[in-house]
């Protein structure tokens, strides 16, 4: 399966998050902001199939981790996650460089189908 890098600062959102990719055999690792994700990124030298980010985190939101991320490995799948509807539309001067952006709350089935649809795009 997928080599997934999840950034969200939000601890619960973060463990059902992984919990619900691993339970379809992704690898998945994780932190708690774009500044951690970034590092982690650069790090395994953009070693993943898919960053999967919240936007709205302290130190460095998903926009410009996403940013950042897709100027060092510009093949890297990007999917972004918010609950906050000025934050999606915030997310428009990223959009050729994401797959979307899921809206919160998210169900388990929600969030697998998303990552499922963005790891085939």
């Amino acid at each position: 399966m997928a080599r997934i890098l999840l950034v969200e600062d939000d601890d619960s959102v973060r463990e059902f998050t992984a919990r619900a990719l691993g339970v379809d055999g992704h690898e998945v690792e994780t932190a708690e902001d774009g500044e951690a994700g970034l590092s982690i990124l650069n790090e395994e030298n953009g070693g993943f199939d898919l960053v999967l980010s919240d936007i709205r985190m302290p130190v460095m939101d998903g926009l410009e981790m996403a940013r950042n991320a897709a100027d060092a490995y510009p093949e890297l799948k990007i999917l972004l996650m918010t609950g906050y509807a000025e934050q999606r539309e915030r997310a428009g001067d990223v959009a050729r460089m994401i797959i979307d952006v899921v809206p919160k709350p998210f169900t388990l089935v929600e969030i697998r189908k998303a990552v499922t649809a963005a790891l085939a795009a």
